[in-house]
């Protein structure tokens, strides 16, 4: 029997800059694909055509202590890959001690601040949601999810799912 892998410690940095100490909360991309019905002639049902990445998007929330004039200051950034956050967590099994390093590289800017209630003698946080055009989820040292959608690639453990794609189009 073996004990499912927990995060036991983690920490954000913001173009370098560590946040240890102030970040209380990350909550990493979801990743989603948006998919269409079609039904064609001599089907009996329905199946899913996978149009690519989701409407949504790709987000990264997260919550620091205190005030941080690093992410304020990069409010309002103009290009679509212009912060870089890396969030790095060390996942552990119980049955046996291994530690899994996990890292998330996102490249986007922030889309809201919400520097949240101010009250004295209280506790203060600030939330950001950092909308992501860049991608890339690393598992041991494997890159196990790359996206970048600016530059139109998509690979999964190693594997260049957009390659025939750019090769089609030229590009």
């Amino acid at each position: 029997m073996a004990l499912p892998k927990k995060l036991k410690n983690m920490n954000l940095f913001n173009d370098g800059v560590s946040y240890v100490g102030q970040s209380k909360s990350v909550t990493l991309p979801k990743l989603a694909r948006k998919m269409e019905q079609f039904r064609g002639g001599g089907m009996d049902g329905p199946v899913k055509v996978d149009l690519g990445h989701s409407d949504d998007g790709i987000q990264l929330e997260w919550t620091l202590g205190g005030l941080d004039l690093t992410a304020l200051r990069q409010y309002g950034e103009v290009s679509a890959s212009g912060v870089l956050l890396r969030w790095a967590g060390a996942y552990q099994r119980d049955d046996d001690g291994t530690v899994s390093a996990v890292e998330v590289v996102v490249r986007g800017r922030h889309e809201e601040i919400d520097m949240g209630d101010a009250e004295s003698g209280e506790d203060t946080e600030h939330k950001f949601t950092t909308t992501c055009s860049y991608y890339k989820l690393t598992i041991d040292g494997n890159v196990e999810v790359e996206i970048d959608l600016l530059n139109f690639i998509f690979n999964v453990n190693g594997e260049d799912l957009l390659a025939a794609h750019r090769s089609a189009l030229g590009i």
